[in-house]
């Protein structure tokens, strides 16, 4: 189960703030292109957290115990932010 990992929890935190920071900086030095940028933020964030919530519906209904539930419901938030993690870092 990765969701409990502390490891895995650990990588989350820091990708997850390495992401805020970078796009942060970019939405700092872009101000033009910040407000597109921002709603496609958000339309991401609402996209990983809508699928977040399904799969641990469909978890939960198919009788999965809590930890499941917990990683099917992260799973989606994490694959997002490990892929824009790569992204940035790509350049």
């Amino acid at each position: 189960m990765l969701a409990l990992n502390p490891f895995t929890t650990a990588t989350l935190a820091w990708q997850t703030a390495f992401v805020f920071t970078l796009r942060s900086l970019q939405l700092w030095t872009e101000p033009v292109e910040a407000q597109a940028r921002l709603t496609a933020y958000a339309l991401e964030k609402q996209k990983a957290f809508a699928a977040g919530a399904m799969a641990a519906g469909q978890a939960a209904l198919a009788g999965a115990a809590a930890p499941a539930v917990l990683e099917a419901a992260l799973a989606p938030a994490h694959r997002r932010v490990r892929a824009n993690a790569r992204k940035l870092m790509r350049g």
